[in-house]
C-alpha cells in the first residue's frame, strides 16, 4: 500500500495509541500469573496478537474484547507448546518468549517474518542460555531465527552482551522464575531505560531485582504473583510523530494519554526538542502535553542511545533546523526492523537532504526538502518519519509499504487527517 502526501499544516488535539512495549510485557506477565489478569486499553497490533498466540501455546486462556484482554495465567506451570511459535515482526516477542521457553523441559521452536529471520540477532541470548544448562541454537546456525530451545534453565552466574536491551530484559524475566537467585553480568550495556521498564514491571509484581549500573544484576527468583488489572498508557515513541508534525508546521498540537512518570525511554524526546528551541507544556494533572512549533528550530549534538527509536524522526526534524545536527550512539539502530541509519539517510537524500551517514549515527545539515518516491523498508518508524518529512516538503511524495504503520499506530491515517494532513 502507498500513501500520497502533500505539504500540510497540522494542528489540534490527538489521543496517542497505547504503548506497544507495555502491552507486550503485560501479556507476557499475565501468562505466569496465578488466576485472571485484565489488560485494558491494549494496543491492537500484529505484535500484540503474536504475543497472545505465544502465551496460549504455553497454556494461557485468553479472551479478546475490543476494550480489554482477559487472561487466565498458568501460575508458573507452563504447558509444552504443540506447534512452532510465530513471533511475526516482533523482536520483543522473539526474545521474551525465548526466555519463557528456557524454563521448561521441552523443545520449543520460535520463528518469525523475514525481518526476524534475517535482521534481528539472537546469538547473545542463545549463548547465555547455553551457559545455564539450556540447549539453544539457531536452526540455520547464523545467529537468527528460527531458534530451538530446550530447558530447564538453571540459576547461577550468567554473562551476556547487552548493546540490545531485549535479550537482557528476557534474561531478567526468565531468571525471575527460577528456584534460586541468579546474577547477570552485562557487557556493553545499551538502551538502559528499556531495562528500567522491565525492572519496573518486575518490581510492581513483587519480584526483587538489584541493578548495579546496568552491568550487574542480582535476581532473587521464586517469582509468584496473583493476576492483575492494568490500563496501558499511551506510547511516547508514537507521540514523537504528532510532536514533530507540530514543529514542522510551526503550529500547536496537544496530545492526550501520556504520563510523564511512566518509565518509557522515548519521553526523552521531549527534552531533546526543548533543547532545539521548542516550547512544551505539560498539563499539571498530566492530562495532556502541548507542543508549540512556532519557533526557530536549532540543530543539536545528541547521543540517543537511551531513546534509540527516535533516530528517524529526529533526522527528519533536523532537516528543518537552522544549524547542523549531530546524532550519535545509535549503532544498534542498524539492527532494528531495517538498518534505520541507512534507511532514513537514503530516503531523505532522495528528498534533497544534505545528510552524512556515520557508523553510529548521522550528521544532518539544514535542507530544503522536495517531494519524491520513497520506501518504508517495511519499517513502521521509517514510514511514519517519511510521512512527516513529506508534509514539510515542496511538492508531492509517494511512500510505499505504509501498511507496516499498523505495528504501533493503527489509527494514524484518521488521526493525522483530522489534524490537517493532506494524505491519501
Amino acid at each position: 500500500m502507498k500513501y500520497r502526501v502533500q505539504k500540510s499544516v497540522l494542528s489540534g488535539d490527538v489521543f496517542i495509541p497505547p504503548s506497544k512495549s507495555h502491552t507486550l510485557r503485560a501479556i507476557l506477565f499475565s501468562l505466569m500469573a496465578k488466576g485472571k489478569s485484565v489488560i485494558r486499553n491494549y494496543l491492537v497490533s500484529g505484535d500484540t496478537f503474536a504475543m497472545i498466540d505465544a502465551i496460549e501455546k504455553f497454556g494461557a486462556k485468553v479472551k479478546i474484547d475490543p476494550e480489554y484482554l482477559e487472561i487466565e495465567g498458568v501460575g508458573g506451570r507452563l504447558k509444552r507448546p504443540n506447534d512452532v511459535i510465530q513471533a511475526g515482526n516482533s523482536g520483543q516477542v522473539l526474545r521474551f518468549i525465548a526466555g519463557i521457553a528456557a524454563l521448561i523441559d521441552s523443545y520449543v521452536v520460535i520463528t518469525g517474518d523475514e525481518s526476524i529471520r534475517t535482521r534481528r540477532p539472537v546469538k547473545p541470548i542463545l549463548e547465555a542460555f547455553n551457559s545455564q544448562n539450556v540447549f539453544a541454537e539457531s536452526l540455520a546456525l547464523n545467529g537468527h531465527a528460527p531458534i530451538i530451545i530446550k530447558g530447564p534453565m538453571k540459576p547461577g552466574i550468567i554473562a551476556i552482551e547487552g548493546s540490545d536491551s531485549q535479550p537482557v530484559s528476557a534474561l531478567l524475566i526468565a531468571t525471575a522464575f527460577l528456584s534460586e537467585p541468579s546474577e547477570l553480568y552485562v557487557m556493553n550495556p545499551g538502551e538502559k531505560p528499556w531495562i528500567n521498564v522491565t525492572i519496573s514491571w518486575l518490581s510492581n509484581l513483587g519480584v526483587k531485582v538489584i541493578n548495579h549500573d546496568y552491568r550487574h544484576y542480582k535476581v532473587f527468583g521464586k517469582a509468584s504473583y496473583d493476576g492483575f488489572d492494568v490500563t496501558i498508557p499511551g506510547d511516547f515513541s508514537t507521540a514523537c510523530y504528532p510532536f514533530a508534525a507540530a514543529i514542522i508546521s510551526k503550529k500547536k498540537v496537544r496530545v492526550f494519554g501520556l504520563f510523564m512518570d511512566d518509565p518509557q525511554p522515548d519521553k526523552q524526546f521531549i527534552e531533546i526538542i526543548k533543547k532545539m528551541g521548542v516550547a512544551v507544556t505539560v498539563c499539571p494533572d498530566q492530562e495532556w502535553i502541548e507542543v508549540d512549533g512556532n519557533c526557530e528550530l536549532q540543530g543539536i549534538d545528541v547521543n540517543i542511545n537511551d531513546c534509540i527509536d527516535t533516530l528517524p524522526i529526529l533526522a527528519v526534524m533536523a532537516c528543518f533546523a537552522n544549524s547542523v545536527t549531530y546524532i550519535s550512539g545509535a549503532k544498534i539502530a542498524r539492527l532494528k526492523e531495517s538498518d534505520r541509519i541507512a534507511s532514513i539517510a537514503n530516503e531523505l537524500r532522495k528528498m534533497g537532504a544534505h545528510i552524512e551517514e556515520k557508523e553510529d549515527g548521522l550528521i544532518i545539515h539544514p535542507s530544503q526538502l522536495k517531494g519524491s518516491e520513497l520506501s518504508s523498508y517495511k519499517d513502521h518508524r521509517i514510514a511514519l518519519s517519511l510521512i512527516i518529512a513529506a508534509m514539510g516538503s515542496q511538492g508531492e511524495s509517494l511512500i510505499d509499504g505504509v501498511e507496516c504503520i499498523g505495528k504501533t499506530y493503527p489509527m494514524f491515517f484518521y488521526d493525522f487527517v483530522s489534524l490537517g494532513a493532506k494524505i491519501d
